[in-house]
């Protein structure tokens, strides 16, 4: 996502685009896949804010994609957080969802009502935080740190110290953090501005794209050749061609070279820097030093389910469903959990994007689809790292199959009636993710979204090499949302335009 709106973004100012692309499709964790007849979304489960025609996140879709990208609402209730055998729904709403929470937890209303608030002032708090790291080096120096001063005060403390702060209740710290799996990370270890930016981001509700997420990059690919540029898909980068500090250009995989003014890495820090950047550029800016400063951040897997029946027939919710253990916190199942992957998933988030998208039934009549994610860590695959796709072993095969099983069983618990019209299913694991995205640990979010990682002054679109630029969600955040704001910033930063003026 990053990389198509900094493209778009680029080639609306008239600038031509080349977008290289190692998987067989293009749009990351935008992109779909089919299988048995079936199709699935890999990334994308919901989006808030585009609903509101106002908002920047929508204006910055409709750009990119000359207002071609649809959405359908999800309806009141976006998420439904799931402990034991107890829900509680987040609706639509700022007010309706404080009074929401209210009628829960009746005794904590000066809690909730201060929460809510908190979260409006630290994304206020945001804005200026972003604009810093598109601006010219020599004007950050004079006016940065004032515009980075007020977001430290909300990204300096972790998701639990504020929410704590707040109230003892811990049925409701569980509930107000049940959202968590959005960036990865538990309230003891997130930074609140993460947690905030997600919470704020969906008090709107939720929206999924008409059509599938195949749209994002169906809709933006116009936008790009409309201006002579073009999408390259099978297309792997070998390495960045650097001569006198300067990008040139980049060498491919199979030997060609292309040249360009500007280059412009959408692959994660982790991956350009370890990668994609000559050893001696490397280390002539110590950017691996950059690189110990900051951790990947969670893997997971993710169960993709075909089923018979159309969504109306199987009485598929529109909402996520967010499940908890209904004993410990967030933290401490996190902990149980990844020492012993038998213990009882810290969290398992159930989305439905056939009943999402109005267009589904379409596409595909009398059938439905099925994600189940939940967190799973590198280490338990690592020894298989060296295998290839498709050709792991039977060992490998047997471990998901397990995992697989306990997945479904979560979601008969829930759904019982869809006992029986499961018509096949997949599991992808941090070695899936490893192979299609390249994150070498199989991260799905980039980055950790930590209080330490917002302090580095690095992950800025601008780098120490004379015509190479970042985007992506290590720029900004996780997420589908944060790469597409990233895309702004770095099309801003190499454009010298003020694109969130334009919008």
């Amino acid at each position: 996502m990053g990389g198509l709106a900094t493209a778009a973004i680029l080639s609306k100012e008239g600038q031509k685009v080349l977008v290289l692309e190692r998987h067989y499709t293009a749009g990351g964790f935008t992109h779909i896949f089919k299988r048995k007849g079936y199709e699935w979304d890999v990334g994308i489960h919901y989006i808030g804010e585009v609903q509101r025609e106002n908002s920047i996140l929508r204006k910055l879709f409709d750009y990119v994609t000359d207002g071609k990208l649809k959405w359908a609402d999800m309806g009141e209730v976006y998420d439904r957080i799931v402990i034991g055998n107890r829900h509680f729904d987040f609706v639509k709403g700022a007010e309706n969802f404080k009074n929401q929470m209210i009628s829960y937890f009746p005794e904590e209303q000066h809690a909730i009502n201060k929460y809510v608030d908190l979260v409006f002032k630290a994304v206020k708090a945001s804005r200026n935080f972003y604009i810093s790291k598109a601006i010219p080096p020599f004007l950050n120096k004079l006016v940065g740190r004032f515009l980075r001063k007020p977001f430290y005060n909300f990204s300096d403390k972790t998701t639990d110290e504020v929410l704590r702060s707040l109230t003892s209740n811990e049925t409701l710290i569980k509930v107000l953090t049940g959202q968590y799996g959005d960036y990865g990370l538990p309230p003891k270890q997130s930074s609140f501005i993460m947690h905030a930016s997600v919470v704020r981001h969906y008090f709107n509700g939720g929206s999924f794209p008409v059509g599938g997420s195949s749209q994002i990059v169906g809709t933006i690919d116009p936008v790009i050749a409309a201006s002579g540029g073009s999408i390259l898909v099978n297309a792997e980068v070998e390495e960045v061609i650097i001569e006198k500090n300067t990008a040139i250009g980049v060498q491919m995989k199979d030997g060609k070279k292309i040249l360009a003014k500007k280059i412009v890495s959408n692959a994660g820090i982790m991956t350009t820097y370890s990668k994609l950047l000559p050893s001696e550029t490397v280390e002539k800016h110590r950017l691996k030093a950059q690189l110990k400063k900051v951790k990947p951040s969670v893997a997971h897997a993710s169960l993709y389910i075909g089923l018979e029946g159309s969504p109306k027939e199987l009485q598929l919710p529109k909402t996520n469903y967010w499940i908890y253990p209904a004993e410990g916190d967030h933290d401490s199942c996190v902990e149980r959990y990844i020492n012993d992957l038998s213990q009882p998933f810290p969290v398992v988030y159930l989305s439905f994007p056939s009943a999402k998208d109005p267009d589904w039934s379409n596409r595909y009549p009398g059938k439905s689809t099925i994600d189940i994610i939940t967190l799973l860590p590198y280490e338990a695959f690592k020894k298989w790292a060296d295998t290839s796709w498709k050709k792991r072993g039977n060992a490998y095969e047997t471990f998901k199959k397990e995992i697989s099983e306990r997945l479904l069983k979560e979601l008969y618990n829930h759904l019982p009636q869809l006992q029986g019209k499961v018509n096949c299913y997949e599991l992808s694991t941090p070695l899936t993710t490893q192979h299609f995205v390249n994150y070498g640990r199989g991260e799905i979010y980039g980055l950790d979204h930590s209080p330490s990682r917002f302090k580095q002054k690095f992950l800025v679109p601008r780098t120490p090499i004379k015509n190479f630029y970042l985007t992506g969600q290590d720029i900004v955040t996780a997420g589908v949302a944060g790469a597409l704001f990233s895309g702004m910033l770095t099309a801003s930063a190499i454009s010298g335009k003020n694109v969130l003026k334009k919008l």
